[in-house]
């Protein structure tokens, strides 16, 4: 049977249970590596001792050990699939609402924005504690939607907003924040590194206190999206058609671009800035699981979470004990199969 006479709810079970349970592999093999000299059976007493066989594992591992793997990898892992979910969604909702297959997370500026608050943050404000360790990630995640709110009013005409017009004004405001963010650059000194690192993207910063943060974003935020997914399908026809079924395409598309918004900016501000994961998963499970939305967003979900898993893990270990940052893992990653992809499909790709 071809994939189309597949009903929605069969292709998503058909196109989700296997993702989900590759995430599950790689969530097991990236908890069970890492510099630490432990063994895969420490590790696993020390995981199973937290879950389901409580008591029945005699403690042979070190109070440092479990430290390691309870509250060093499990965060780490834990926010990259919460982050690969998010950025992996928040593209598939752009580049529907967009029409764009161009458009990715930090297409109208958000990524910019939370750039440039967070290289003014570290270089004029680090004496500043209002949130703790939060501050950076919350002036960061503020900026965004700062700059989300001007790309957008900046787009609005007459009470309308154009697709053409929307791009536009992400791309200006993107090229007036990068003209900023070099001139924080030239003036940061010895503060550089920590600002260019950022940028970069990573979660050495994760633990149990990040992932419980960001939850409520990521999955609100998917969840949202998700109940759009029929709207989405709707707009796939344009505007105009959208416009005559009835549909209010100005709020739709107001809901939809704030809601992904918040979810980028949310795992930016946890993580700094990942690019790739928003502009190739889309991609990827459109072309095999279809573009129905009510499945494309949540296939899109898991698959993020598994390339940002992966992408992590080579980070931490490829060059041990020396870490990479995540954003070169993932354009590395990234980068040749989107070429392959775009040389294999340049004809009706969207």
């Amino acid at each position: 049977m071809k994939r189309d006479q597949l009903g929605w709810g069969r292709r998503l079970t058909v196109w989700l249970l296997p993702l989900l349970c590759l995430l599950v592999v790689v969530v097991i093999g990236s908890v069970s590596v890492g510099s630490a000299d432990l063994s895969i059976g420490s590790v696993w007493k020390i995981m199973m001792s937290h879950f389901m066989f409580v008591g029945l594992a005699e403690k042979d591992w070190t109070q440092a050990a479990e430290t390691i793997v309870w509250e060093i990898r499990m965060p780490r892992i834990m926010l990259a699939v919460l982050v690969g979910a998010g950025l992996g969604a928040a593209g598939t909702a752009y580049q529907g609402v967009l029409r764009n297959p161009l458009a990715d997370p930090y297409i109208l500026g958000v990524s910019s924005g939370a750039s440039v608050g967070a290289a003014a943050f570290i270089l004029f404000g680090g004496s500043l504690s209002i949130f703790g360790s939060w501050t950076l990630p919350f002036v960061a995640f503020i900026c965004g939607l700062l700059t989300l709110f001007v790309v957008y009013r900046l787009a609005s005409i007459n009470g309308t907003i154009q697709v053409e017009t929307l791009l536009l004004s992400g791309v200006v405001v993107q090229a007036f924040l990068g003209a900023g963010l070099s001139l924080l650059l030239s003036m940061s000194g010895e503060k550089m590194q920590n600002i260019v690192y950022w940028m970069m993207g990573s979660l050495t910063l994760a633990d149990w206190e990040s992932d419980v943060v960001i939850t409520p974003y990521v999955l609100g935020g998917i969840t949202v999206m998700w109940l759009c997914s029929r709207e989405l399908n709707i707009l796939a026809l344009g505007e105009q058609k959208a416009h005559h079924l009835g549909m209010n395409v100005q709020r739709v598309r107001f809901v939809l671009l704030v809601t992904a918004s918040l979810v980028a900016g949310a795992t930016v501000a946890v993580s700094g800035v990942i690019g790739f994961v928003g502009l190739i998963i889309p991609h990827m499970m459109r072309s095999v699981a279809g573009s129905d939305y009510r499945v494309l967003l949540p296939v899109s979900a898991v698959a993020g979470s598994i390339l940002l898993v992966v992408a992590d893990t080579m980070a931490r270990t490829v060059l041990d004990p020396q870490e990479l940052p995540i954003g070169v893992i993932t354009a590395f990653l990234g980068a040749p199969f989107f070429a392959y992809l775009l040389r294999r499909r340049r004809k009706n790709f969207w």
